[in-house]
């Protein structure tokens, strides 16, 4: 039932992330007054609608998106019908380039916000999610063994302890949960990414840890065993290096929360970390498109690949289903970087999307300038009904990704969750 509540809260969300896309346009152009006649959340059949002014809003059969019409988006759509003169002279294109593009980036603008007011919302609640390898050296599990050759079960972890393994060296020397490793070898060890240098770099054999525990510090002597383990950087993971480990795990999931003025920077910074990442992430798109259609022969799926609206709905399903702060820290993160790819996604400059909206006003506008400067006169308007083949194909493509997506979503879901 929660799995069932978390996707449709999910989905909800989504929806609304949308319609405040819409109304981010609808807004600006009311402002620059612009004729807007509608106004809908879904598409298909009108379900139920309403008139204020010279707008309709409504809800639509379909809840897969929804949109605003503002009289005179392009040549194709210059008037309508019954409008007046004075409609006609507030038809969009005649408004002024730089009022255009404020109405066109609107949406992607809303979209941003939208991440950003989850994001703060996460600061202040659950909390997000701080680097674990800038955090102190604290014992979040000790191993009763060491696995010395990095042997992994399906899920790509460590396997289970067999009797042959060597004993885990930080158990046998009494080490358990909660103790903070503060050096090693004498070697200062302030962070888990410290301490996990400075212990692989280490020989085998005894070494001087000191800890602190239950805020007092103390020296101890551990039998550091050899191992063989990937390098520490992440690199090629298909690579071993013979390292030192004493068989404990410190935490993985850190989470944060702040108060009122200094969650304001940290979401932003996150933010921040958000649109690098999501810029990357589509830089890396074409070559994660193999694993999408190895994905619907049952083929491992890739974690960190392309995610559909069904998949981010399911994830969001599992995140309330498994409840806790780790629960409500993936839904939230979910939504705010859903909704910053979609934001950054719709202003790239290809029709139909608002980004490609942008940049033939400012292509009309700089051929205007351009004519001027050499006394010729305006070549005027873009010909969209030339373009019409370049947008059908790009909806072709992006179409055809989606529907890629959705399948392997369904056929072979990305868990984040076990």
């Amino acid at each position: 039932m929660s799995y069932t509540l978390g996707v449709v809260l999910f989905a909800v969300a989504i929806l609304l992330s949308v319609a405040l896309h819409e109304a981010g346009h609808m807004l600006t152009a009311k402002r620059f007054g612009m004729k807007v006649t509608q106004y809908f959340v879904g598409f298909g059949p009108t379900l139920w609608s309403f008139r204020r002014g010279e707008t309709e809003y409504g809800l639509k059969a379909i809840p897969a998106g929804g949109f605003c019409k503002i009289v005179g988006m392009t040549p194709l759509e210059e008037s309508e019908e019954g409008a007046t003169e004075k409609d006609e002279q507030r038809a969009f294109w005649r408004a002024p380039v730089r009022r255009r593009t404020v109405v066109l980036s609107a949406g992607s603008l809303t979209h941003f916000a939208v991440g950003l007011v989850v994001l703060y919302i996460c600061a202040l609640t659950a909390g997000l999610p701080v680097d674990p390898d800038s955090q102190p050296a604290k014992i979040d599990a000790v191993s009763s063994c060491v696995v010395t050759h990095y042997e992994t079960d399906a899920k790509g972890n460590l396997r289970p302890c067999r009797a042959s393994d060597p004993a885990g060296p930080a158990r046998t020397a009494g080490l358990h949960q909660g103790d903070r490793i503060v050096a090693v070898g004498g070697k200062p060890t302030p962070t888990q990414h410290d301490a996990l240098k400075v212990v692989r770099a280490t020989p085998a054999g005894p070494a001087r840890f000191d800890i602190i525990r239950d805020g007092r510090r103390m020296a101890v002597t551990i039998d550091l065993v050899e191992t063989q383990r990937p390098p520490l950087d992440g690199k090629d993971l298909s690579k071993r290096e013979k390292v030192s480990a004493i068989g404990v795990a410190f935490a993985r999931s850190v989470t944060r929360t702040y108060g009122p003025v200094a969650a304001i920077g940290q979401s932003a910074t996150y933010a921040g970390r958000m649109f690098t990442g999501t810029f990357t992430a589509l830089g890396h798109f074409p070559s994660k498109i193999p694993n999408l259609i190895n994905a619907l022969s049952g083929k491992k799926r890739d974690a960190g690949g392309p995610i559909s609206v069904v998949g981010a709905s399911r994830v969001g399903g599992e995140a309330v289903s498994t409840g806790g702060v780790a629960g409500a820290v993936t839904f939230l993160l979910m939504l705010a970087a859903l909704n910053i790819f979609i934001g950054i996604f719709n202003l790239f400059p290809l029709l139909p999307l608002d980004g490609g909206h942008i940049a033939i006003i400012w292509y009309e506008k700089l051929r205007s300038w351009l004519a001027t400067r050499r006394g010729r006169p305006d070549p005027g308007r873009v010909d969209y009904a030339k373009l019409l083949p370049a947008t059908y194909l790009v909806i072709a493509i992006f179409g055809g990704i989606s529907l890629l997506t959705i399948a392997a979503d369904i056929v072979n879901p990305i868990r984040l969750f076990p």
